[in-house]
């Protein structure tokens, strides 16, 4: 055994001086992982006729998601554009089905996903359908608006909808260990909402005005989506609360309450198909095998939402507009 093992480490020594001495080949091995174009695959059902199931799950956001020099990949902006952009060269794609499975985001990013979707309805003429899962909560509920039915999983919760800007005041911590903080500025208001110091009666107003503007907006997006509700009505409904799928149903804010195959199988009723091809766009190297996959890739239903980093929504980047429910 000792003989063999000498042997072995012998071998293995010549070899590393012929290297050595030899030259060095040197193969390089890119660190970072690149995004490779969207492939189709076909989850379920069969039939030249395709229902394309699209998900947006996680904290919405316009960030890109990285480890600098390891890994990266396009923000959720980008790659539900791309798959839209995708479907509407495809003929054969006949309806779109959104799985919803978030808390929200920023306002910017809920809006353009919102935009995005309406655009893709007027330019192809297709049905959207979104089905709602675990927590489909202001901007996901937001996101929703543009399809033409919110068919809600019976175990959803949704609604807050509405506005919230947070800032940490840091001001006692840093004066018990003796960190003191010196802002130059132009003006009065340039670090508004600064976590060195509370804000003024002022500063608060302004911000208030602010919310209350970027909640206009929501209310319109809601009232525009929801045919059967007024202003009034959506305005009462929209206080921040969350609802469960029966509440939202009762109240009109979802069309009804069923399974995500159920959305599917409504599409296919609505479209007068007998069968059809339910497709997913994935990337290389990840796995679809089923209309559920995917799901817990960010989206889970998770209510202790320090759990959700959201692209570092809170970080120390600065105050950040969010239709998000943050209990």
């Amino acid at each position: 055994m000792k003989t063999s093992l000498m042997r072995w480490i012998k071998i293995l020594t010549s070899l590393l001086w012929i290297l050595i001495l030899g030259g060095c080949a040197f193969v390089y091995v890119p660190l970072i992982s690149r995004p490779q174009p969207l492939e189709e695959k076909v989850v379920d059902g069969e039939g030249e006729a395709k229902i394309l199931l699209l998900e947006v799950a996680g904290t919405i956001s316009e960030e890109k998601r990285r480890i600098p020099g390891v890994f990266e990949k396009i923000s959720m902006i980008d790659e539900v554009r791309e798959a839209l952009k995708k479907a509407e060269s495809d003929e054969k794609i006949a309806a779109l089905v959104i799985r919803i499975n978030s808390p929200g985001g920023t306002v910017t990013a809920s809006d353009i996903l919102h935009h995005e979707i309406l655009r893709f309805k007027k330019k192809t003429g297709k049905r959207v359908v979104a089905s709602l899962m675990g927590v489909a909560a202001s901007g996901g509920y937001y996101v929703a608006m543009a399809a033409d039915e919110v068919v809600a999983h019976p175990t959803t919760v949704t609604g807050s909808i509405g506005v919230i800007a947070v800032k940490f005041n840091v001001q006692e911590l840093f004066n018990k260990i003796g960190v003191d903080q010196e802002t130059i500025k132009s003006g009065d208001k340039k670090d508004i909402l600064s976590p060195f110091r509370p804000s003024t009666p002022e500063e608060k107003k302004i911000l208030q005005e602010l919310i209350d503007q970027l909640y206009g907006r929501f209310l319109e997006v809601v009232t525009a989506g929801r045919k059967n509700l007024d202003r009034e009505r959506v305005a009462k409904l929209a206080d921040g609360r969350i609802y469960t799928a029966q509440q939202a149903l009762g109240h009109k804010l979802v069309d009804r309450v069923g399974y995500l195959d159920d959305a599917i199988e409504g599409v296919k009723s609505y479209l007068g198909l007998d069968k059809a091809s339910v497709v997913v766009y994935y990337r290389p190297g990840s796995y679809k095998s089923t209309i559920y996959s995917g799901l817990g890739e960010g989206g889970s239903p998770v209510f202790n939402l320090v759990s959700i980093d959201g692209e570092n929504l809170l970080s120390s980047q600065g105050v950040r507009f969010l239709y998000l429910w943050m209990p």
